[in-house]
């Protein structure tokens, strides 16, 4: 039995189906890096690829991906089991928000909705996983800063990786 394949679809599966996915887990594991500092300043690159492959192609990855993804992600930085998965969720979720009210984005409109969301996450991850009496604020916002600063560079690696789409 063969499969049916619709008109004007070819059989080759499309690249970012498979490198999408594998990008966020490789940005996850960035953490696993013997990197040794007293600040926490190390960007969390995994959402950053999630939101990067979001926002510069909408339909690399299906809509429940920040599940498993947040999951992988949760297990390697040591956050509390489901972190990841929920704050990644609502942060998808608000980009597709965003995304219906907005008629079109440019790319200062994607960095700030990129910077909005990785704000956002990492605040709740503050909120999750340390004390209120913990002093790590300005680590927090230093690590805000950073990410938020690198974002553009994250998003053009996204669309380098996503090179060879073909339009219709």
């Amino acid at each position: 039995m063969t499969d049916y394949i619709p008109l004007g679809r070819s059989e080759k599966i499309p690249r970012s189906v498979w490198l999408a996915p594998l990008s966020v887990v490789l940005g996850s594991m960035t953490v696993l890096l013997p990197i040794i500092a007293t600040v926490p300043f190390l960007p969390p690159f995994g959402l950053m690829m999630l939101l990067g492959w979001r926002l510069v192609r909408g339909d690399a990855m299906k809509v429940w991906m920040p599940v498993p993804l947040g999951f992988v992600d949760d297990m390697l930085s040591g956050q509390p089991l489901g972190s990841a998965m929920v704050l990644w969720t609502l942060a998808i979720l608000m980009v597709d928000v965003l995304d219906t009210r907005l008629v079109w984005r440019d790319f200062w409109q994607d960095w700030l909705i990129a910077s909005a969301g990785i704000g956002l996450v990492l605040i709740g991850g503050r909120l999750l996983a340390t004390p209120f009496s913990a002093h790590v604020d300005t680590a927090l916002l230093l690590q805000i800063v950073v990410s938020a600063a690198l974002f553009p560079v994250i998003a053009r690696f996204c669309a380098w990786l996503d090179r060879d789409k073909k339009r219709q």
